[in-house]
């Protein structure tokens, strides 16, 4: 077993790095990773209704979408990711127990009693500290989980904060867990990077024919490939998104306007809008010109900079506008 300890923060990079080692590397992998602050969501999940779409973009936080299903999840360099790649008969693949088991004889090696419950979570106390997803591929198993240690809680909140009504769509929903951090139920002082080498140093017991393995020139230009071409990327991070309808009702200076977009594949198939705003310009041909673009705010807000808003809404910027639909 090739035993790898990430050199960036770059989540993207790290993302394709699993799916690198997962579909290219013959050898079975234990991968280890700390992400500056992300948003990793599930690969069926609606990215926007998953996000707070207005603190992810005031504090710059990366949104990437991840090759396993499941849930929405918040990363920053208090938590610590791990990821096992094992072969195995396709029917004997998925086992969140087995590969969260290493992580529970740790905890318990330094005096933290923590348990499996549910489907694929890690709890202290009752509270979350790893939730768990699997993704098989051919005859192989990843495994990845987060592991929450010194983590900026609010900030997991506030990152994940949505509005439900926005949304309707059929794509996997995240179900919000009260969570903790592992460091205030340690009895001693413990800092994550002690944390991480004793994961190592258990999982190197557990696997006798494990070695230490640095990523080469060639395997890094291999990842930056699938950054470029797809974790990079809005159409996959975003564009991926289930089919699904956007509603919001906004109230500005001009007065009332409610915005109902048909959203598939990330682009806009469809815009109505209603409200009691006066106009010059029959709006009707703002949702024709909305019409095909894509459900993004950079984008959107590039693609109608030559439009006068304030012609289809009287008193409303077209910062305003371009707001309320999302």
């Amino acid at each position: 077993m090739l035993c790898i300890k990430s050199t960036t923060n770059n989540p993207a990079f790290n993302l394709a790095t699993e799916e690198y080692l997962l579909k290219h590397k013959d050898e079975e992998c234990f991968y280890l990773y700390i992400n500056h602050p992300s948003i990793i969501v599930g690969k069926h999940q609606n990215t926007l209704a998953e996000i707070n779409v207005e603190h992810v973009k005031k504090e710059r936080i990366d949104v990437i979408r991840r090759l396993s299903g499941g849930g929405a999840v918040f990363h920053d360099p208090g938590n610590l990711n791990f990821t096992f790649i094992k072969k195995g008969e396709k029917d004997k693949l998925v086992d969140f127990r087995k590969y969260t088991q290493p992580i529970l004889d740790v905890l318990v090696k330094h005096g933290v009693e923590a348990k499996f419950e549910g489907r694929n979570d890690l709890t202290i106390e009752g509270k979350k500290f790893s939730g768990n997803a699997e993704h098989v591929y051919q005859n192989k198993i990843l495994h990845h989980g987060t592991l929450l240690f010194s983590s900026k809680l609010p900030d997991l909140s506030k990152a994940l904060r949505v509005n439900p009504l926005k949304y309707k769509d059929k794509a996997v929903k995240s179900v919000r867990s009260r969570v903790t951090n592992i460091s205030v139920h340690l009895k001693y002082p413990l800092t994550l990077q002690q944390f991480e080498d004793s994961i190592v140093e258990h999982v190197r017991d557990m696997y006798i024919d494990s070695r230490i393995y640095e990523l080469t020139e060639e395997d890094k230009a291999a990842i930056q490939k699938l950054v470029d071409e797809k974790y990079g990327t809005w159409q996959w991070n975003y564009g991926y998104s289930p089919e699904y309808n956007f509603q919001k009702g906004m109230k500005t200076q001009g007065g009332h306007i409610e915005v109902n977009l048909d959203v598939h594949k990330g682009l806009i198939k469809k815009a109505k809008i209603y409200g009691d705003f006066f106009n010059t310009k029959d709006v009707q041909e703002l949702e024709n010109l909305l019409e095909g673009l894509p459900h993004d705010y950079n984008q959107l807000n590039e693609q109608l900079k030559a439009i006068d808003i304030s012609e289809y809404f009287s008193n409303v910027t077209r910062e305003e506008f371009i707001d309320g639909l999302f």
